[in-house]
């Protein structure tokens, strides 16, 4: 019997930092659109939810992505310090899955067939692991805030390829299981698994210069295509 996944992307109407950065035109369509479609490209994935707050996004998704399930994220959920993992404990509560994915519309980089790998890669892997979440690696020479080094030996200048990489978490996927995500309240359980994503796929939207650089990419990409 196939294993049934849950896909969730949380989407704000509002944003600080990147104005209405969820529905903004991004190569050409709205932001969210990119993940959605390449959600759907997912054949392991067999259901999406969309959980928003946002009324240009409810009605676009009824228009272009009438399959995927749209959630009014309500009242007490929609506060700028809302931990994401409450939102999470609603969501997963909609909709019966054996296996959830999270991800986000500002991550319109990542591929298919790393989202797939990635599920994959944990199913292949349970039950030594309870969950997984991206990663990107770092093989850079980084300090504390005390000027202190985290990586590396300053009196021994190795090239920052030989230093031993370390892992930036960086939230283009998430798997769990809902009983782990009740027990925990956190999408990370017990015995995590570290699934790498390959930096250029990780871009994550943050600020405005990430949307310039991000749309460039995607656009050189699709041209490369």
């Amino acid at each position: 019997m196939k294993t049934k996944i849950a896909a969730f992307v949380p989407m704000r109407h509002h944003s600080t930092r990147v104005p209405h950065k969820n529905f903004r035109l991004f190569a050409g369509k709205p932001l969210y659109h990119h993940i959605l479609s390449t959600l759907t490209d997912v054949p392991e994935i067999s259901t999406i939810l969309v959980d928003t707050d946002s009324p240009v996004i409810m009605e676009g998704l009824a228009v272009h992505f009438p399959e995927v399930k749209a959630v009014l994220r309500p009242e007490h959920l929609r506060g700028d310090l809302v931990p994401m993992n409450d939102i999470l404990l609603h969501d997963t509560s909609l909709v019966e899955a054996d296996y959830y994915l999270q991800t986000h519309s500002t991550n319109p980089l990542l591929k298919a067939e790393t989202i797939s790998k990635a599920i994959d890669t944990f199913l292949d892997n349970i039950p030594g692991f309870d969950s997984l979440f991206g990663v990107t690696r770092l093989q850079t020479r980084l300090w504390d805030q005390q000027g202190k080094p985290i990586n590396h030996d300053p009196d021994v200048l190795l090239r920052t390829q030989d230093l031993p990489p370390i892992y930036e978490e960086n939230s283009c996927v998430y798997v769990f299981q809902r009983e782990t995500l009740v027990e925990r309240q956190n999408r990370l359980g017990y015995h995590p698994l570290m699934f790498e994503i390959p930096a250029l796929e990780a871009w994550d939207i943050d600020e405005e210069s990430d949307f310039i650089v991000a749309e460039n990419l995607y656009r050189h990409l699709h041209e490369a295509e």
